[in-house]
């Protein structure tokens, strides 16, 4: 992932630029592909390779810590026939297929669940992640890959990651190592095949080709609830069209989404002040004067509807009560 798994914003990609002398005639555009179409073209791609390709089944169901240099996919022989089929299973039989709306297309795409974790909480599409991963192209090149525990938001990943991370749990705990590594007990393990437009689409990143589908093995093991603008409204119940896009959620249609924006039906009181409920946590100091018990606000702005008219005060600019009133 690294930069390589930012979000890319172009619609385009310029390839090539030739050496004459009118600069505005030499650049060649080529027009992006229509998202429908490659998508059965991803699709079709993804069923053949797991038609045509097994996994070491013993070994990871075998092994609840098992490494991701351990979790293997091979191609068929040439005789078309499964080896070891005691030992091994097609791909076609083990993944689970997911469906999704991106970018106005309807898009599936496919998790093999190795192991689904022992922790309580599931990520959100938006939380902050800790997990380790390789990412690999179809013909098993590895473009990228972090063995140790990476941390990253998921809002600015591929959206493959947004989709598939919330099907599993976090670890359920951890050890401090006496060298000062951490062990991991229980996360969730798995594999993610994701067609190009979940991916980096037309836009080539590093080694990846443009419109290329993508495999990646992958350990959970932490989350974190992303609150990006710090207004007590946790991100992912900021997608109010529930799109996983957070980008198109934006209430008082001004310069901000929602997810970024501190008064989000902007009617001069700030979300975080719209919070009214009584304080069910009499150990927090809220307010900093040193009482915990007599605090304004439950942490929690969405459940405050002062007109009762169904929607809360945040998004209600007819609701303009604050809690420093």
């Amino acid at each position: 992932m690294k930069s390589k798994l930012h979000i890319f914003l172009f619609t385009i990609l310029l390839l090539g630029l030739s050496c004459g002398d009118d600069g505005e005639d030499d650049v060649i555009v080529i027009p992006e592909a229509d998202r429908t179409e490659q998508q059965v073209i991803d699709n079709d791609s993804l069923i053949s390779f797991f038609q045509t390709h097994y996994i070491n089944t013993s070994t990871i169901s075998a092994n609840p810590n098992i490494s991701l240099e351990e979790i293997v996919i091979n191609s068929l022989p040439d005789d078309g026939v499964l080896p070891d089929p005691d030992i091994n299973s097609l791909l076609i039989d083990l993944v689970e297929t997911y469906t999704t709306t991106y970018s106005e297309t309807d898009y599936e795409y496919y998790v093999l669940k190795i192991n689904q974790g022992g922790g309580v909480d599931t990520p959100n599409f938006s939380d902050k992640v800790r997990v380790s991963y390789e990412g690999n192209l179809m013909d098993f090149t590895v473009f990228d890959s972090s063995y140790s525990p990476a941390d990253f938001d998921l809002t600015a990943t591929i959206a493959g990651w947004g989709r598939v991370l919330p099907e599993f749990n976090i670890a359920t705990d951890f050890n401090v190592n006496g060298d000062g590594t951490i062990t991991y007990n229980d996360p969730g393990i798995g594999i993610m095949f994701i067609p190009s437009g979940l991916g980096y689409y037309s836009a080539a990143a590093g080694t990846v080709p443009v419109y290329s589908n993508l495999i990646f093995k992958f350990k959970v093991f932490q989350a974190e609830e992303n609150d990006h603008d710090f207004d007590n409204v946790p991100s992912h119940l900021e997608d109010i069209d529930g799109n996983y896009d957070l980008t198109d959620d934006n209430s008082d249609n001004d310069s901000y989404a929602d997810f970024v924006d501190s008064d989000d039906d902007n009617d001069g009181t700030l979300t975080v002040d719209e919070d009214l409920e009584p304080d069910s946590d009499l150990e927090v100091d809220r307010d900093g004067d040193g009482d915990p018990t007599n605090d304004i606000g439950d942490g929690d702005p969405t459940n405050d509807d002062t007109d009762g008219d169904g929607i809360p005060n945040y998004l209600d600019p007819d609701d303009t009560a604050s809690r420093d009133d």
